[in-house]
């Protein structure tokens, strides 16, 4: 079902309500799996706020600004979190709660910025608070398949001053020995022995911890989890990749490591890259300038939504949005909110700009 009301008032798109949004966004428990309530209540506010909203066939809350067939700038962020937290409380200038950085603070400031916005003749905008990212990206991955866009924002927490231009990738999988069976006082070794001896020959095959170059450009693999018995053992390993990274080549080098062991990919993502010179990059890096002086590119170890999009679409993308990523995930996750409201501004010059290059580039194609 669509909801649709007359655009907002100047009031409800205020630095008040941008807070009030963003606080009670974050007091709904939204773990993946079990974001129905807070999708629920995004779906009614952007309603409020004059988008045409509703949820698709995978539970992602869809808001959009504008006319099917238009030019569309795609706001992707996230409404899932992972478990665990502080206490949402607001003090001062600062907002406490699982997901007031990862990544409800920049999924609110995209809302936010959208609507101070508003529509804009020729040009769609849509906003997506997508399910499940914390996992496997199964709203991304429905987005990706099911609508197209000209340009496109990923709502992650770079800083305020900060956009974000590439992602490492990540290969996960289970290594499974086996051992027949023996007394411990035999010198053979265990699976779990064994097992550990090959952890360790993988961090020599991957030069863990030996420097060798910036770490966007290495394999930087982490255990994740471990156990076994004396006859057989299992290892799951999460390798983030860098660009270009030969997979197949890489796991037949740590079938190498322990012949005989059974390996199982269980995560298989591509690393993602754009540049300065990318227009959404571009874009929302004069928006920076304009309101700080300066502003910093950066490439991020780990993934987000931009690894499934970029490759899906191939259309210009960066990511952007409040917050200090070092509280991902952490007992101490907040936001400044001084900050977070830097970003609605500069996501709204940004997306503004956006619009009105999309807007011109589709009449003078019109025109031709």
């Amino acid at each position: 079902m669509t909801r649709v009301r007359p655009p907002a008032p100047a009031s409800a798109t205020s630095d008040a309500a941008a807070v009030d949004l963003l606080h009670r966004l974050v007091a709904i428990p939204s773990v993946s799996g079990s974001e129905d309530a807070a999708c629920a209540f995004l779906a009614d506010r952007l309603a409020d706020l004059g988008f045409a909203a509703h949820r698709d066939e995978v539970g992602n809350v869809v808001g959009v600004l504008g006319d099917d067939g238009d030019p569309t700038i795609l706001l992707l962020g996230h409404i899932d979190t992972v478990p665990g937290g502080p206490p949402v409380r607001l003090e001062h200038d600062r907002l406490h709660g699982r997901g007031s950085v990862d990544a409800k603070g920049p999924l609110a400031a995209m809302v936010m910025a959208a609507a101070r916005v508003g529509r804009r003749a020729g040009v769609r905008i849509v906003v997506v608070g997508a399910v499940d990212e914390e996992r496997d990206s199964v709203g991304a991955h429905h987005v990706a398949a099911t609508q197209r866009a000209d340009a496109v924002v990923i709502g992650e927490p770079s800083g305020s001053g900060t956009v974000v231009v590439g992602y490492k990738g990540v290969l996960r999988f289970a290594w499974v020995v086996r051992r027949p069976q023996a007394h411990t006082s035999s010198p053979d070794p265990t699976a779990c022995e064994a097992a550990a001896a090959s952890w360790r020959a993988l961090l020599d095959l991957t030069g863990a911890g030996h420097g060798g170059g910036p770490l966007f450009g290495r394999v930087s693999p982490t255990l994740v989890r471990m156990s076994g018995t004396l006859v057989e053992a299992e290892l799951v390993v999460s390798c983030r990749t860098p660009p270009a990274f030969d997979t197949d080549a890489f796991l037949a080098d740590v079938a190498l490591l322990c012949p005989g062991a059974e390996i199982t990919v269980l995560e298989r993502t591509p690393a993602v890259r754009t540049s300065r010179a990318d227009p959404v990059a571009r874009t929302l890096a004069a928006a920076v300038r304009a309101r700080t002086g300066d502003v910093e590119f950066k490439l991020k170890l780990g993934t987000s939504d931009m690894n499934v999009i970029a490759p899906a679409w191939g259309v210009p993308i960066a990511t952007y949005g409040p917050g200090d990523p070092h509280q991902d995930h952490t007992p101490h996750e907040h936001v400044e909110l001084s900050e977070y409201l830097l970003a609605v501004a500069i996501l709204a010059d940004a997306v503004d700009r956006l619009a009105t290059n999309l807007s011109e580039l589709s009449t003078g194609q019109r025109g031709d």
